[in-house]
């Protein structure tokens, strides 16, 4: 095997792990495992994977801990944080340990190899010329929520979190315009 893609999954949940080494030895993954802290910085250490992939809780600690070790360890290392407790600060907490990405659970094995094999490092595309307002955005949102509720609107403004009145008088409105531009070509 040339050049091995070494990679180490930290997960309590043993069936995951299992599944995930398989589906990921099958990718070309040179696979380690760990289901505690402890053993999380045996194996770092013996293995100084290049890819690693954690849960952020674990029972016995945290991933946020593993994250920070790994960087002291290993700079150049690739982390994903994966997680069924996703929301917005954790997801920021992860970055700033050092995480290269984060997923929330239930993610499939081609999601995980996606986001360890994409170059982070090359420079984001330049913003749209023209992006869509965020009212029009809002709109969309609601509208595809509606659909998918069946144009239920209790339905749709109990899945929103907002009351049904306000939601009705949402969707009487036409849609906002989504650009000037686009107004200009009509």
């Amino acid at each position: 095997m040339s050049q091995a893609k070494k990679l180490l999954i930290i997960d309590d949940d043993e069936p995951f792990r299992r599944r995930l080494a398989l589906s990921m030895e099958r990718k070309g993954f040179d696979v380690s495992t760990a289901g505690t802290v402890p053993e999380a910085f045996d194996v770092m250490h013996d293995v100084m994977p290049q890819y690693v992939t954690l849960d952020l809780k674990l029972k016995d600690g945290s991933g946020l801990e593993i994250v920070e070790k790994l960087r002291d360890i290993k700079q150049d290392t690739k982390i994903i944080m994966l997680t069924a407790y996703g929301n917005i600060a954790t997801a920021v907490a992860a970055v700033k340990a050092g995480a290269t990405d984060y997923l929330a659970k239930p993610v499939d094995a081609d999601a995980i190899e996606k986001a360890l094999l994409n170059d982070h490092d090359s420079q984001l595309p330049p913003p749209p010329q023209n992006p869509m307002p965020a009212d029009r955005v809002r709109w969309e949102h609601i509208q595809r929520i509606y659909e998918q509720c069946d144009r239920n609107v209790s339905e749709t403004a109990r899945r929103l979190q907002m009351h049904r009145r306000t939601l009705q008088r949402i969707l009487a409105k036409y849609a906002p315009r989504e650009s000037e531009t686009d107004q200009d070509a009509l």
